[in-house]
């Protein structure tokens, strides 16, 4: 995790220090539905996808004729599963069956972004773009579930695509590996679970 935020810190530096006389920064309203499945670190029951919802602020920092810009955001974003507990004694015994467990989490993505801008006009009809980059998520919030221990925050990292429409908005599609647990069971400590997760998202920059 140290390390993870150690990289997050040295790539915020590096921002800083760019040249910024020719950038063009813009911000936008976001918001999107995920699919979010939790990976756990050894497979002891079924896990089910959980359906969430994000909204909030995406920023748009482009340098002019070469097309790579810089993406930042600031998200509400829940993500969560459902967990078969009752599956195994362990938990069957005291009473868990289908656990619904979810998180609310503050998302900042930071974003490599590329963007087609050299297509002789067309460009400012549709733009086809490509992205990738580290998002720190900071858990704000989650379900109650005494069988589950949080972990109250986690790094991902995601990739992913889209294309904008008359330079105003953007629809973006991405997939997300957690670097690190988000979760894992109380009573057996080494089975934790990192998230994963399809991400659409609709953009409206200002």
């Amino acid at each position: 995790m140290k390390r993870c935020f150690k990289a997050l810190l040295i790539a915020f530096m590096a921002v800083v220090a760019v040249p910024m006389a020719n950038a063009q920064m813009r911000w936008g309203a976001s918001a999107g539905i995920n699919v979010n499945n939790m990976k756990f670190k050894q497979v002891l029951f079924q896990v089910e996808q959980g359906i969430g919802e994000s909204f909030g602020m995406r920023g748009e920092m482009m340098f002019p004729g070469i097309g790579f810009g810089l993406e930042l955001g600031l998200f509400y974003q829940q993500q969560g599963a459902t967990l078969h507990l009752g599956d195994k004694p362990i938990w069957s015994t005291q009473g868990y069956g289908n656990e619904r467990v979810y998180v609310h989490n503050i998302s900042i993505p930071f974003n490599l972004k590329f963007k087609w801008t050299r297509m002789q006009g067309l460009e400012d009809y549709v733009a086809p773009f490509v992205f990738g980059g580290p998002i720190l998520q900071i858990q704000a919030g989650h379900s109650k579930c005494d069988a589950i221990k949080y972990s109250g925050g986690d790094v991902e990292l995601c990739a992913g695509l889209g294309f904008e429409v008359l330079k105003r908005w953007q629809i973006a599609a991405s997939y997300t590996w957690g670097m690190t647990y988000a979760l894992k069971t109380a009573q057996l400590v080494d089975v934790s679970a990192r998230n994963r997760t399809w991400d659409v998202r609709l953009t409206y920059f200002f």
